[in-house]
């Protein structure tokens, strides 16, 4: 079952959205369910060790997890394939713009807000906005959206790094931004 579990994991990984405990115990655990943390454990310990990748729970009253990259990188520089750096770029411009306009930007145009499901057939959207948590803003017409880093960016994305990002771009020293630089120290 470790094994299984395992295998379904790398497969829901790909697509970048969080796993469902319900969905580990129908479509892997099944009967086991009895044995549910320990499979989880040893199919945990089986990904860090082979894949350098880490189960985390994102939700503890939804049960969603997702897959983290662990290995160790080189501060601002993530580890991606060659198609990924692309989509990394954009993502880290568009949680950079979030983070400096102090965790959340208002989106005031009369479309539908970034969604998987509003943008069919354009899957490095769909892969970025999965980074992204969308709230719409009560009372707004026509309707507005609060965009901040998701679970995901929060997970695997260090303030810390972005924030030395904006700086290079900016050349400045990442301490100019006195509030941003305490929260990504902390």
């Amino acid at each position: 079952q470790v094994s299984e579990l395992v295998q379904f994991l790398l497969v829901k990984d790909q697509k970048k959205i969080p796993i469902k405990r319900a969905d580990m115990l129908k479509n892997v655990i099944r009967e086991y369910k009895d044995a549910y943390s320990e499979i989880v454990n040893r199919a945990g310990q089986t990904l860090q060790e082979v894949f350098g990748l880490q189960l985390v729970e994102i939700d503890s009253k939804r049960h969603t997890y997702i897959l983290i990259n662990n290995l160790p990188h080189v501060e601002g520089k993530y580890l991606c394939r060659d198609e990924e750096k692309e989509k990394m770029g954009l993502l880290l411009i568009i949680l950079s713009f979030i983070f400096m306009k102090s965790n959340s930007v208002k989106d005031t145009r009369d479309t539908p807000p970034c969604t998987p499901q509003n943008l069919p057939g354009r899957g490095h959207h769909r892969a970025l906005c999965r980074y992204l948590e969308i709230t719409p803003i009560p009372l707004t017409d026509p309707p507005e959206f609060k965009y901040q880093w998701g679970p995901r960016a929060e997970k695997e994305i260090s303030r810390k790094d972005v924030l030395n990002i904006v700086a290079k771009i900016q050349g400045k020293d990442p301490t100019f931004w006195a509030s941003q630089y305490s929260e990504a120290e902390a």
